[in-house]
């Protein structure tokens, strides 16, 4: 077979290094308290090259939210650590419940220059929660997870939330089979997932705590 010769070049003298993301992110979720000026997540990076971090916060349709990160472009150098700190810029938040937005941290790892060599440099975004909760709300999400009641209507199942909290799921299952597109659901709101096929018995559910474990195990009748 005919190996064309840029082909060929391609095969025989192509190194690729791809630049791993080691950067450490120090939680799985920030939750800035009401009563507070401003939050705090913890950056690392173990490697013995740097990275461009840069970051940012929107809501659920990448819109601007009422906080900034500072700084939200920096150089972490290796074996370095730097906060990132979140802070509240205005708006008109609701007292009376949860409100979760989006903080956004792009990891780009810097190269060195090598002869006849390519490198391929991938940016990796994450994306955590930032749930603002108001002073009044003194209660850990986990301890009134009790509280959601469930329903099945057909191949869906519908979770009801009264509480003030969002209610971010560990696991949840009807029977013996998993609920693979349960994710959260806000307060004072409903929300709807798929049943897997021929799914029965009750449902059970553990909520991710604000330190990122899962809670205790709930039981409910469907």
């Amino acid at each position: 077979m005919k190996m064309f010769p840029w082909l060929m070049a391609i095969a025989l003298t192509l190194s690729l290094n791809t630049a791993q993301a080691g950067v450490i992110i120090g939680g799985t979720r920030v939750i800035y308290p009401g009563g507070k000026k401003e939050a705090s997540l913890n950056v690392k990076n173990p490697d013995k090259h740097s990275y461009l971090i840069q970051s940012w916060i929107d809501n659920e349709g990448n819109e601007k939210a009422p906080f900034i990160i500072t700084p939200p472009l920096f150089r972490l150098g290796a074996t370095e650590d730097n906060a990132l700190r979140i802070v509240r810029t205005g708006g008109q938040l609701p007292e009376d419940r949860e409100s979760m937005f989006w903080m956004n941290i792009k990891t780009i790892p810097a190269t060195e220059k090598q002869e006849n060599v390519n490198t391929l440099q991938i940016a990796i975004k994450t994306r955590l929660k930032l749930i603002y909760r108001p002073q009044s709300l003194t209660a850990a999400p986990e301890t009134q997870a009790n509280k959601l009641s469930w329903q099945r209507n057909g191949q869906r199942l519908i979770v009801n939330n009264p509480t003030p909290y969002y209610m971010n799921f560990s696991v949840v299952n009807v029977g013996h089979s998993m609920v693979k597109d349960a994710t959260y659901v806000a307060p004072m709101s409903t929300a709807t997932f798929t049943l897997p096929a021929n799914a029965t018995g009750d449902v059970s559910w553990k909520i991710i705590s604000d330190f990122g474990a899962a809670g205790k195990e709930y039981r409910a009748h469907l």
